[in-house]
């Protein structure tokens, strides 16, 4: 297993380590996303659903960023992107949606709603590389 130096700017040496929370219905997109999340030096917490999301963040509130699939069963990564945006104490987080599906005007409402960046599945560690720079 080899591990990556310097690049990325996140969670190095010294630095606090990054905290993301990843939101998905897919337990293969889940266990994917995390995987390349940590081989960033992320620490990740993974659930299931936009409801769990929020119960998490209710009980943690030291999540530095989100990172939800958009079309989940109960609540859509777009429903809890503006849940996270209408709480004051949970609106500074930066939201990043995924999606398997290009679709122009979904991403244009998801950014216009205060999305940080929206990934096209599969997403890849290039992507996860350019998401440090939107962690606050």
């Amino acid at each position: 297993m080899s591990s990556s130096r310097g690049g990325n700017g996140c969670g190095g040496e010294g630095e606090r380590q990054i905290h993301v929370l990843a939101v998905d219905d897919s337990s293969v997109d889940r266990a994917m996303i995390a995987r390349i999340l940590r081989s960033s030096k992320y620490r990740v917490t993974t659930v299931d659903s936009g409801k769990k999301a929020l119960e998490l963040l209710g009980l943690e509130p030291d999540v530095n960023m989100i990172i939800t699939d958009y079309w989940m069963p109960e609540m859509t990564g777009y429903e809890l992107l503006k849940r996270v945006k209408e709480s004051s104490e949970l609106r500074e987080i930066p939201v990043v949606i995924m999606s398997s599906e290009n679709v122009p005007n979904r991403i244009n409402r998801c950014l216009a709603e205060g999305a940080e960046d929206f990934l096209l599945k599969p997403v890849r560690p290039s992507d996860v590389s350019r998401l440090c720079s939107r962690i606050r």
